[in-house]
Parts: C-alpha cells; sequence; structure tokens
C-alpha cells in the first residue's frame, strides 16, 4: 500500500491558508512519514466534485481513513473547527508520480486547470452556500437545534411553567404560560420534559436525562414583584405542554461544516443509549456516549467503534479463560457535546451497535 511521500504539498489540496503554513507541512511530512496516513490500493485517479458530495465521503475515496486530514494536511485546531470550502465542480485528483493529490477546476470547455499549490482566495459569490460538508447534514440538522440531553445540575435551576391561563390543563400555540426562574436576559426558550434516565454503564450512575422537546415559548411580560411570574406565549408546539415543563434558552443558529479528525487525547468511552429508544443500531443512526468535554470531545471528533472481546477457553492450556481482542466495527462522527455526554452519527459499519459498546480512539 503506498503512503504519502510529498506529503507537505498536500495541504494545498483544500486549504490554501494552510499552504504558507511551514510549521504544518512539518508536521503532516512527519505523521506521514510515521505511516499513519495511506491511499487505498485503489484509489481512483480523480474525482469530480458533486452536490451531495461530503468531506468524509471523498477522504474516503482516497485514504484508509477518512479521519486522517488534519494529519495529512497538517491542519490546526481553528482549521478543523472552521474549515475552508470545496464546492461542486472542482476536481480532486491524484498524482501517482508524485504521491500526492491537488485540486483542480473545470474551465467549461472540458479541461482542467491545476490549480497545483494554491494561493489564499476569496469567493465572492454564495460563500458556504453551495459547499459541500462533513457529512450528510440532512442526517443530523434535527440534532442540531432541539435539545437532546439534560445534565442533572441543568434540570435543578432551568426555569419551569408554574401556571397556565385559566387553568388549563395543556398547552398549545398562542396560550399563555407562566414561569418562575432566572431567565438570564433571555426572551426565547425551548420547552422540555426531562425523559430516560440516562446511566453510565461504567458505574451505573446517572449521569444526564434524555430531553423531550415540546416546542418554544416567547417572553411576553416579566415579572413586576418580588413573587411574580413572567408571562409567555407558546410560539410552537410539536406535544402538549405543561405546568412543571422546563425551559432552555434557544441556542444560536448551529454551524455545521466541520473536519473530521482523531480526538486531541486518548479516549475510551461507552454508548450510554441509542436514540429512539431501540436497543441495537446501525449506520446513519444516532447515538449517545459517556464521554463530552470533560474527556476532550470536540465537534467532529472520530471514534473507532468495537465491542469487548469475548472470553473463551484456552484449550492448550488447561481450557483457562482467555480474552479475545475487541473487535473494531465502525465509526462514529461526534457532532452535538455536552460536559458529560456527546452525540454521534453512527458511520460505516460492519455490525450492529449496542449499548455498552465501546468507542475509543481510533487506531493510527
Amino acid at each position: 500500500m503506498k503512503k504519502f511521500s510529498t506529503i507537505a504539498l498536500l495541504i494545498a489540496v483544500a486549504f490554501p491558508v494552510v499552504a504558507s503554513s511551514q510549521a504544518s507541512a512539518q508536521e503532516a511530512a512527519r505523521a506521514a512519514k510515521a505511516g499513519k496516513c495511506t491511499f487505498l490500493p485503489d484509489a481512483p485517479d480523480k474525482h469530480v466534485v458533486v452536490k451531495g458530495d461530503t468531506l468524509w465521503g471523498i477522504s474516503g475515496k482516497f485514504l484508509s481513513n477518512p479521519w486522517c486530514w488534519p494529519e495529512v494536511w497538517g491542519m490546526n485546531r481553528d482549521e478543523i473547527r472552521n474549515p475552508h470550502w470545496i464546492y461542486p465542480n472542482q476536481i480532486v485528483y491524484f498524482d501517482r508520480i508524485n504521491g500526492r493529490l491537488r485540486l483542480g477546476n473545470n474551465v467549461g470547455d472540458g479541461s482542467i486547470t491545476d490549480s497545483g499549490r494554491l494561493q489564499p482566495q476569496i469567493r465572492t459569490e454564495n460563500t458556504g452556500r453551495n459547499a459541500i460538508t462533513a457529512i450528510p447534514s440532512n442526517l443530523i440538522e434535527p440534532f442540531l437545534s432541539q435539545p437532546l440531553v439534560i445534565e442533572k445540575d441543568t434540570l435543578l435551576t432551568a426555569p419551569r411553567i408554574v401556571a397556565t391561563q385559566e387553568g388549563r390543563v395543556i398547552l398549545a400555540k398562542n396560550d399563555k404560560a407562566y414561569v418562575r426562574g432566572d431567565l438570564k436576559g433571555g426572551t426565547s426558550f425551548q420547552v422540555f420534559r426531562p425523559g430516560v434516565p440516562l446511566k453510565d454503564p461504567e458505574n451505573n450512575a446517572v449521569i444526564g436525562y434524555e430531553a423531550v422537546y415540546l416546542g418554544t415559548l416567547k417572553l411576553e411580560r416579566t415579572a413586576k414583584t418580588v413573587d411574580g411570574v413572567d408571562s409567555f406565549v407558546v410560539a410552537s408546539a410539536k406535544e402538549e405542554m405543561a405546568v412543571g415543563d422546563r425551559l432552555m434558552p434557544v441556542p444560536p443558529t448551529p454551524i455545521q461544516n466541520y473536519v473530521p479528525h482523531a480526538p486531541e487525547q486518548e479516549v475510551r468511552a461507552r454508548i450510554v443509549s441509542i436514540y429512539g429508544g431501540v436497543s441495537q443500531a446501525g449506520q446513519n443512526q444516532v447515538v449517545s456516549i459517556n464521554k463530552g468535554t470533560n474527556a476532550g470531545l470536540n465537534i467532529g471528533t472520530v471514534l473507532e467503534l468495537s465491542r469487548y472481546g469475548k472470553i473463551v477457553q484456552d484449550k492448550t492450556d488447561g481450557k483457562k479463560p482467555i480474552r479475545l481482542p475487541d473487535e473494531h466495527y465502525g465509526n462514529l462522527f461526534v457532532f452535538r457535546v455536552f460536559e458529560n455526554i456527546s452525540y454521534g452519527l453512527i458511520m460505516t459499519v460492519n455490525d450492529t451497535v449496542a449499548v455498552g459498546d465501546l468507542a475509543t480512539s481510533p487506531d493510527k
């Protein structure tokens, strides 16, 4: 299997700002020399970027591990969080003679201009609008703007609905709700109800609660007295709301494009739950794990999925019990991170994912 021999030039493929960084080039060269990232033996000569492509998919056509991009291109932390864009009609092709990738542009007559070592450029049309994303955005969009998990401390301090207009049992759109709690200056809130407790597979301790998303409230009038309540109106209702339901501020519009990358420190996490309450999951489903920012995870982190190795008897040595190696079977792309819990999208797998399975730093 071939390895990147002139890896420093790879940083010019899609991230032109990196091309001017000598330190980044040296880092990429060291990664290549260590043999961490290799070309696939059947890598194509080129790939024309089309609408619907993803960074993960394009990388997987050339590299043995899609999460190798930052190491191959010598990207720093800021560039991982805010990648430069790759657009449809650009062409990534494999220079087999020099052992590197290049980024070319279609000039309209069927020919290709070789961008080679790109210089910094600014796009003035549709900036970011048509750019390809890291992973299929439609699979995670519903999970980016709604509360997924409520950690124990947040649950204790969250504002709550304490009364309804005219004593109604349930609330629907345009109904009034009365709230107590510290709004911290907010005016728009999501309403949720604590759901299934999430227990750490390691010690069975409750580390949070899945949030049942109910809808949104808009502040209409703040309390005028110490013992008063804030008045809200229901802006949208996905499910019925009632007294006791809690509020969380509406988060800012999420950024959805991140470069897949391995964690900066060793991670050994466990699958806590599978979204939707099922016992097993497959590709393109969402799961939660028992590690978050407390373990150095961030958006775009890729973890390797595996199952504990079975304990069998050694028939050659008195049938003593031995543990077989953990069985790796897929990858997890982390897209939402809390302090003690993260949510990830199951990428390519060759087995089913179950609660309790491992999610660890990829082997390099």
